[in-house]
């Protein structure tokens, strides 16, 4: 897959604690940055499928709830 060129302003905290991860993993900083991103949407995704497949659920009150438990 071919990359694609964007400009990203990071805290410089951040761009040092990058950089130092770069140099103990062996990647670069935009490997980096991809993984994360990557991560980051695989989590979105689990999070919207978890809310879809319990979207047809019974709404219950709060009150209802805590009698439950």
């Amino acid at each position: 897959m071919q990359s694609i060129r964007a400009t990203v302003y990071l805290d410089p905290q951040l761009h040092k604690a990058l950089k130092l991860k770069a140099v103990e993993t062996s990647k670069s900083v935009s490997e980096l940055i991809n993984d994360a991103v990557r991560e980051a949407l695989a989590e979105d995704a689990e999070d919207i499928e978890a809310f879809e497949e319990r979207a047809a659920e019974p709404l219950i009150s709060y009150d209802e709830m805590v009698v439950k438990s």
